[in-house]
């Protein structure tokens, strides 16, 4: 009885009946607000997987494809991620500068944040105050135009050592892997840079960790599928063994990490004559706590964060580069011929090249340039979530959308650029276009607050490998190969960057520097 006259009391059943009614009244809104909403457009969304299936091996070519359909602003969805893909100088203009600040955040993924220490990192933190110290401490300390060049002597003598090795394969007139070369040099420069010193023979060597840097862009780089099927994706998580694999290359990394400093820490006890990049975060870490401001501190894992980032953007980045744009050059011997014949006359029998001869290379700096307008090492920036609402091309853009910029598609797209599939680097010539960020139709190292501040370190390693490649060999495709028979095929791989889809062989011929040569 006293049950029945509760469901019959109005003033007790009626708020029940209000709260569906608020939910449908709720969605009603969010509904008609979209419609209001001018989103871009974009490819039909199959449930559940969105768009995921149309993305193949090589997203930068089919987002391309998809964008000469829907536009240079669409909307996609991966999973239930809404996701905004820019394809214009205009878009990227708009995305990278109008709006940089309402664009400038990161999306919060299980293996990024695992690998970047929870965010403590510069290239993944969200946009914030610790964000605004580290990155200043990117720019001020560690990527300075005074550190960079004071290790200066360590890209000299690494590549130095490359151009001993190729000379001694070349007497047996058999092909080099240029790219597993280019890898190897990468790495090892890196090496110096942040640890002082090199691993090889050990059983924690370059090659150990370049694999290991690779795994972790491949398992760490993306999402997981919970963060793309909520409800459900945790079951193919835990079936693929996902977050068991991401603990264990993390765990691997970490211990590394940990006893580098650990023995940089012993070090720092006798003065050094030179710093690495340990030895400067160390440093400033040692200056802080003697500091009465109470500021930003930095910690043992922003040091091993920043690491991790150093890794996983630089090592492939310049090895791409490099091999690109010997790739390119083989396949067009009249450019080769011509970057040759400037670095020959300017070097003379000097014998070796140093960076100091670097700025009377123009025409290498040309090839450089055109290499990254066709083959931008990351083909689409890193992504961003925007924070808050923005409009662009008058495209609604929500918050918390994923928003990336596809630089290989507007660098060949033929508004901007005559034969953009053409590997031409006199297109250059006279044109005051670089890659610092401020061109849209030509962002490699992407742009605005987010733009890559390792620029300068990267560019100087590729002109200086190129520069001595040029320098002391001729270069011949092996087995009777014509230029048209290169394998141009891009692969994503194991990692973010654009490789060579296969190995770069070439056969390489010492050449003499005589006297009488020199003009």
């Amino acid at each position: 009885m006293a049950l029945f006259t509760v469901i019959m009391t109005p003033t007790m059943w009626l708020p029940l009946l209000l709260i569906p009614l608020l939910l449908i009244l709720k969605n009603m809104k969010k509904s008609q607000n979209k419609q209001e909403q001018q989103l871009p457009p974009g490819p039909l969304k199959l449930p559940m997987f969105g768009n995921l299936l149309q993305l193949g091996e090589l997203p930068h070519q089919s987002l391309w494809k998809l964008s000469k359909k829907y536009g240079p602003v669409m909307h996609l969805k991966l999973g239930r991620i809404p996701y905004v893909v820019v394809s214009s100088a205009e878009a990227a203009r708009e995305v990278l500068k109008v709006h940089d600040l309402d664009c400038c955040g990161k999306a919060q993924l299980t293996g990024v944040g695992k690998l970047s220490y929870n965010y403590l990192d510069v290239a993944f933190a969200p946009y914030g105050d610790h964000w605004r110290q580290m990155r200043k401490l990117c720019v001020m300390e560690l990527f300075s135009h005074k550190r960079v060049q004071s290790f200066h002597f360590i890209r000299e003598e690494e590549v130095a050592s490359l151009v001993n090795s190729i000379s001694q394969a070349s007497s047996s007139a058999s092909p080099v892997d240029l790219s597993q070369k280019m890898f190897a040099l990468s790495g090892s420069i890196l090496f110096r840079v942040a640890f002082g010193k090199r691993f090889q023979g050990s059983h924690f060597d370059n090659h150990k960790f370049h694999e290991l840097i690779a795994s972790a862009m491949a398992v760490g780089g993306g999402f997981t599928a919970e963060e793309c099927f909520p409800y459900v994706g945790w079951i193919i998580d835990w079936f693929t063994g996902y977050h068991a694999r991401i603990q264990s290359i993390w765990e691997e990394l970490d211990s590394f990490f940990e006893q580098i400093i650990k023995d940089h820490l012993i070090k720092a006890e006798s003065k050094q004559d030179h710093e690495d990049i340990i030895d400067v975060m160390l440093r400033i870490q040692r200056e802080q706590a003697n500091s009465a401001d109470g500021g930003h501190q930095i910690t043992k894992d922003n040091i091993k964060a920043v690491l991790m980032d150093l890794f996983l953007a630089g090592v492939d980045t310049s090895a791409v580069t490099v091999t690109w744009a010997m790739t390119e050059m083989a396949r067009n011997p009249e450019v080769m011929s011509k970057a040759q014949d400037e670095v020959r006359k300017c070097i003379g029998n000097k014998g070796s090249i140093t960076e100091s001869d670097m700025d009377q290379l123009q025409y290498l700096k040309l090839v450089i340039k055109e290499t990254l307008r066709l083959h931008p090492p990351g083909p689409l920036l890193l992504p961003r979530q925007t924070i808050s609402h923005c409009k662009v091309l008058g495209y609604d853009i929500n918050p918390k959308t994923l928003l990336q910029v596809n630089v290989w598609a507007i660098g060949r797209d033929s508004k901007y650029w005559n034969k953009p599939e053409e590997f031409f680097p006199e297109r250059f010539v006279d044109n005051s276009v670089d890659f610092k960020g401020q061109n849209f139709e030509f962002l490699p190292f992407g742009g605005g607050r987010r733009i890559c501040p390792g620029i300068q370190m990267g560019t100087l390693t590729v002109e200086l490998a190129l520069a001595n490649l040029l320098y002391h060999f001729n270069w011949k495709l092996p087995n009777g190969m014509k230029e048209g028979d290169l394998n141009m095929e891009e692969s994503t791989g194991q990692s973010l960057t654009n490789c060579k889809k296969t190995p770069l062989l070439l056969v390489p011929i010492n050449y003499s520097h005589q006297p009488s040569e020199i003009a």
